[in-house]
């Protein structure tokens, strides 16, 4: 995925930016643009995202996604996704950032908001490449603090605003997005598996539900170590639902089925239907 797809082309930096190229940016309140970035904005939601801000906010999964997300499909992946829902005021504004303060959920704001003004995109999107990243600027004519003097590398200012961390986090999900594109456009997935893509990416607490009240753990026969640390770290959740997820739609991983437990899940649904 490439933050360029929702970017106007004229915004967007065309020389390629490898960790060690440089730029000079500062964003702080003594700028005249401070948090007019945040305005008019489209940014697509990645499941650490949610799982940061659901939990800065005192919500459960479903409830920030109601109140906070806005859901669509991603352009070329037909896989759904959630970008955040902008308040109904004349500015089009993002509901964490208030004037003169900045942003209310800075210390787990998203991963785009992160990167700005970078951006990341990757080569595996073109046929035969080797899928390494590369990263871009956004040059927006309304962002004053690229006439700062504060110097940068791509790698300092990934590792400053911790979006290293994000990205090594959702680097499973990223990498089943850019997979799914490569897809022949024809070969699309039914609604179940995008149901099921959606709640495993997203909405953190059904999946674990899903996982802890079903016979999904004896189906795959997972090791109680996972099962414990699965229990008890949200992450941890979201990781094993995006590898299973990478499992299913590609077959890539190390997911095997139970037959035992896949025959008894056969017959109770054999007499399920019977009755």
């Amino acid at each position: 995925m490439s933050d360029t797809d929702t970017l106007p082309k004229n915004y967007v930096d065309p020389v390629r930016l490898g960790p060690d190229s440089a730029f000079t940016f500062r964003c702080h309140k003594g700028v005249p643009c401070f948090t007019d970035c945040c305005r008019k904005i489209h940014i697509v939601l990645t499941p650490y995202d949610i799982i940061r801000l659901k939990n800065r906010l005192g919500m459960t999964s479903e409830e920030f996604l109601a109140q906070y997300t806005t859901p669509e499909l991603l352009e070329k992946t037909d896989l759904p996704v959630v970008t955040l829902k902008l308040l109904d005021d004349a500015r089009k504004s993002c509901p964490f950032v208030r004037d003169g303060e900045g942003c209310t959920v800075y210390e787990d704001r998203p991963t785009t908001c992160r990167y700005y003004p970078a951006g990341v995109g990757t080569l595996e999107q073109i046929d035969g490449a080797d899928g390494d990243e590369f990263y871009f600027l956004i040059k927006e004519p309304r962002c004053k603090g690229f006439n700062e003097d504060t110097d940068w590398t791509v790698a300092e200012w990934r590792r400053d605003q911790g979006v290293d961390i994000h990205d090594e986090i959702n680097a499973i999900w990223t990498d089943i997005l850019v997979r799914k594109r490569s897809w022949p456009p024809n070969a699309q997935l039914s609604e179940q598996a995008k149901k099921m893509f959606f709640t495993a990416s997203y909405n953190i607490d059904k999946f674990k539900l899903f996982v802890s009240t079903t016979s999904f753990l004896q189906l795959y026969g997972i090791d109680d170590a996972t099962v414990k640390a699965i229990r008890e770290d949200e992450v941890e959740l979201m990781k094993f639902g995006l590898r299973w997820l990478k499992w299913v739609m590609f077959k890539i991983g190390d997911f095997t089925i139970n037959p035992e437990a896949a025959r008894a899940r056969q017959e109770i649904r054999e007499a399920d239907r019977a009755e």
